[in-house]
């Protein structure tokens, strides 16, 4: 007997979301704490306002075009560039790589501080900054190796594809087998793969953040779960395609309304804060329904009710005096983290 099987929903998750992403930035507003998260959002990989750079004043001279390039070769002579020029070249090459990698670092350490940022409800960026850099800097070296191997994949898989084109090409034979069959299935390999690791990459850091374990464990529990569940998965893969949708429409209309300030790093962040969290409170909320050991917040200290003061009310120190003793009767409900999100249905283990 395997018991009663999980019920993981989609709906619920992402109402307790909408309601956390109030209670974070809302409730009551704090332009500080608002700045605070949206730079944390910003390190994680969050640019702007997701709505694409769309200038209408590029289309103004269509009708002139004529198909030929307006770029003058003869000016510009390549024939004896030179070493100065070559090392020129290298050197913004290796300045590029380099500013791409130290990017990858920042945005994998700074999507722990966004999550600690929702989890904790507070705005925070040294604090977590220290704190999660074990688990960041891991987090990076799998993912740059995960960037090499991915390039040598792709590289492989466009070899095994112009090879025997060329092949064919030169020895007169018909290269539509390849087209209509090679190529589809390699597409379709490829863009599940893509899907597979996005989706694995995209909840390691939740994972590691919540059990301080290292990304290969992350990635290996992940695929397993993924494995074990796949309808919850792809039920979530495609609800975020839809609320991307939506929002790419949103944001290039944020994008003129604001005369494209939302399109600008950290600014765009911070005028639409509320997706961001909303969004990644969605997949916290979402992977806590598979579980304890899935909860990020389980791990998150609960503060004694003594020393937390209510809104408006000042924190009194604690006394060397023992508390009363208050009877609780049977039926109570044990004391939850004030971090917490709003209820949402315990999960089921199975059995």
């Amino acid at each position: 007997m395997n018991g009663p099987a999980r019920q993981i929903e989609i709906f619920a998750p992402f109402n307790q979301a909408m309601e956390l992403t109030r209670s974070i930035l809302f409730r009551p507003f704090d332009i500080g704490k608002w700045l605070v998260i949206g730079f944390a959002a910003f390190l994680s990989g969050w640019f702007n306002s997701g709505g694409g750079g769309i200038n209408p004043w590029s289309f103004r001279d269509w009708h002139r075009f004529n198909g030929r390039p307006t770029f003058d070769y003869s000016s510009f002579n390549v024939e004896h560039p030179g070493p100065f020029l070559v090392g020129l070249i290298a050197a913004l090459v290796i300045f590029g790589v380099a500013l791409v990698v130290l990017w990858i670092w920042i945005t994998c350490r700074g999507r722990f501080i966004f999550i600690d940022c929702i989890v904790r409800n507070r705005a925070a960026i040294t604090e977590p900054w220290h704190e999660y850099r074990h688990e960041g800097n891991r987090f990076f070296l799998f993912a740059f190796i995960l960037v090499l191997a991915s390039a040598v994949i792709m590289v492989l898989s466009a070899a095994l594809f112009v090879v025997p084109l060329a092949f064919w090409q030169s020895h007169h034979h018909s290269h539509a087998p390849l087209l209509f069959v090679f190529l589809p299935v390699a597409i379709f390999c490829w863009i599940a793969f893509a899907i597979v690791i996005n989706l694995i990459t995209y909840f390691m850091a939740p994972v590691m953040y919540a059990r301080r374990c290292s990304p290969t464990e992350a990635a290996r529990a992940l695929f397993h779960l993924i494995l074990d569940e796949p309808a919850p998965f792809v039920l979530f893969i495609l609800f975020m395609i839809v609320l991307w949708i939506g929002w790419i429409v949103l944001g290039c209309l944020i994008t003129c309304a604001t005369c494209c300030l939302a399109a600008l790093p950290y600014l765009g962040t911070v005028i639409v804060l509320p997706v961001p969290v909303l969004f990644r409170s969605f997949s916290l909320l979402f992977l806590r329904q598979f579980g304890p050991e899935w909860d990020v917040w389980s791990g998150v200290p609960t503060i004694p009710t003594a020393t937390v003061a209510t809104p408006g009310e000042t924190a009194m120190p604690p006394t060397a005096e023992a508390p009363p003793i208050v009877d609780t009767p049977p039926s109570a409900e044990p004391s939850r983290s004030p971090y917490e999100p709003p209820d949402s249905p315990p999960p089921q283990p199975p059995q």
